[in-house]
C-alpha cells in the first residue's frame, strides 16, 4: 500500500560521483532534515523481496527487518542505540508490514535520534527504482543531481569502487542518465522533481540551495554550508574518495576531465555517451571514436578483473561487498528451506540485466571474485 507521510520524504539521486553526497551533506545539516548515510535498500532488497516469502508472517517480516537494520554500511548509521532492542523499535515504527514500511520506519528512527521531523535519503542507484519509490511514497520529492559526465567518469576511474576505464565509466553514466528520462516531466508536473546541476551548485551555492529549499518547502539556512564540520563529513573527508567533503564547497573539481582524461578517452566518452552528455546540457568538443569490438571486450574484461582484485586494496570496499554476497547466500538458504520457490520469482528489474550486479550495488562481478578466490571480510575501518 502507498505510504503518505505528513513530512514528505526527500530522495537524492544521480549517477555516482555527480555530487549526490554533497547534497546529502548539505540537506543533512538543515535543522529539520535528517539524512543518514547511504543505504542501498532499493537496489539491494526490492528486486528480491519474493525471497522473504509472505511478509504477513512475523518470522519473514523480522528476517527482512534484521537484514535491513544490521546490514548498513555504517553500522546503525552511527546511532548510539541498544543493538538488542533496535530491531523491535524499528518494527514497532513500521506503518505496515512491507518493505516500504520498514524503509520508512528505519528513516523515522534516525530522524527521531537526530531530533528532526523530516528525513531524506541518498543512494545514487535509487534512480533505477523511481517507479517503485514513487508508488511506495507517492508524495516524496526527488532531487536529481547532474554533473558533466566526463568529470564524473574521471572521479569514477580514480575512486576505489567505480569503473576502471573510460569505456565502462561512460557506459555507467549513460545508463544512469537514460534511467530517469521518462520520469522528469510527470514528476515535475506534480511538483515532485527538481534538477540540480553540480556546476551551478558549487559556483552559486547560496542561490541553488535557496531554490532547493523553496522546492522542499523549507526555510533556507546558511548553517547547511557548515556541512564539512559534521562527523559524517569529517569521516568521509579523511578518505581519498571523499576528500571534497572535508572542506567548504569549492568549484575546483569542475572541468577536471580536461587535465585527467586523454584526448583519446574524451573521444571514447563522446562515442559512448556523447548524445546523453548534450541532452544534459554539456558540449562535446571532440570527434567521437568508438573502440573496436575487440577493445571493448578487453575494457569490459579488465574492468571486471581489476574491480575484483582491488576489493581489499587501498580504501577498498571488501566489507560492503562481503555483506552483499552474504545477502545473496541468504536468499538461497531461504529457498532451500522452502520459504520461496522459483515460481514465486517475478523477475523484477534488474534481474537478468547484464548490469544487474552493478545496479544492485556490487563493486565487483561475482565471476571475477570467484576467479580470484576473493575472501570475504566483515570487519574494517574504511569509510565507504
Amino acid at each position: 500500500m502507498p505510504i503518505t507521510l505528513d513530512e514528505r520524504p526527500i530522495f537524492m539521486i544521480g549517477a555516482e560521483r555527480s555530487g549526490t553526497t554533497l547534497v546529502m551533506a548539505l540537506l543533512g545539516s538543515h535543522s529539520r532534515i535528517a539524512v543518514p548515510e547511504v543505504v542501498w535498500y532499493y537496489p539491494r532488497f526490492y528486486p528480491y523481496l519474493h525471497t522473504y516469502g509472505d511478509l504477513g508472517k512475523s518470522e519473514n517480516f523480522r528476517t527482512l527487518a534484521s537484514e535491513m537494520v544490521f546490514g548498513l554500511k555504517t553500522p546503525l548509521w552511527g546511532m548510539k542505540v541498544n543493538p538488542r532492542t533496535i530491531l523491535d523499535e524499528v518494527i514497532e515504527l513500521a506503518p505496515e508490514r512491507s518493505f516500504a514500511g520498514l524503509y520508512a520506519a528505519m528513516h523515522q528512527r534516525f530522524a527521531q535520534y537526530s531530533n528532526k521531523p523530516r528525513w531524506g535519503e541518498k543512494t545514487p542507484h535509487n534512480l533505477y527504482f523511481i517507479d517503485a519509490m514513487h508508488r511506495d511514497f507517492p508524495n516524496a520529492q526527488f532531487i536529481y543531481i547532474t554533473r558533466d559526465g566526463r568529470d564524473s567518469c574521471v572521479d569514477y576511474m580514480e575512486s576505489s569502487f567505480g569503473p576502471t576505464n573510460i569505456y565502462c565509466a561512460a557506459h555507467s553514466w549513460k545508463r544512469c542518465w537514460n534511467a530517469v528520462k521518462d520520469w522528469r516531466k510527470p514528476l515535475s508536473d506534480k511538483g515532485l522533481w527538481l534538477d540540480v546541476r553540480y556546476e551551478d551548485l558549487v559556483r552559486k551555492p547560496d542561490q541553488i540551495m535557496r531554490g532547493v529549499c523553496e522546492f522542499l518547502g523549507e526555510n533556507f539556512e546558511t548553517g547547511m554550508f557548515d556541512f564539512y564540520k559534521t562527523d559524517m563529513a569529517k569521516a568521509r573527508g579523511a578518505s581519498r574518495d571523499h576528500a571534497p567533503l572535508g572542506h567548504a564547497i569549492s568549484d575546483k573539481y569542475v572541468g577536471i576531465y580536461k587535465d585527467l582524461l586523454s584526448q583519446r578517452d574524451q573521444r571514447i566518452f563522446a562515442a559512448v555517451a556523447g548524445k546523453e552528455l548534450e541532452e544534459a546540457g554539456y558540449k562535446n568538443d571532440v570527434t567521437p571514436e568508438m573502440p573496436s569490438e575487440k577493445m571493448i571486450s578487453k575494457y569490459v574484461e579488465f574492468d571486471g578483473r581489476i574491480r575484483a582484485a582491488t576489493l581489499d586494496g587501498f580504501e577498498g570496499h571488501i566489507v560492503f561487498e562481503s555483506y552483499n554476497d552474504w545477502l545473496i547466500n541468504q536468499r538461497e538458504e531461504r529457498r532451500k528451506k522452502g520459504i520461496w520457490a522459483e515460481a514465486d520469482n517475478p523477475h523484477a528489474f534488474p534481474q537478468g540485466d547484464p548490469d544487474e550486479e552493478m545496479i544492485m550495488g556490487m563493486r565487483a562481478w561475482s565471476t571475477w571474485k570467484k576467479h580470484f578466490s576473493i575472501k570475504r571480510q566483515y570487519v574494517g575501518d574504511v569509510v565507504l
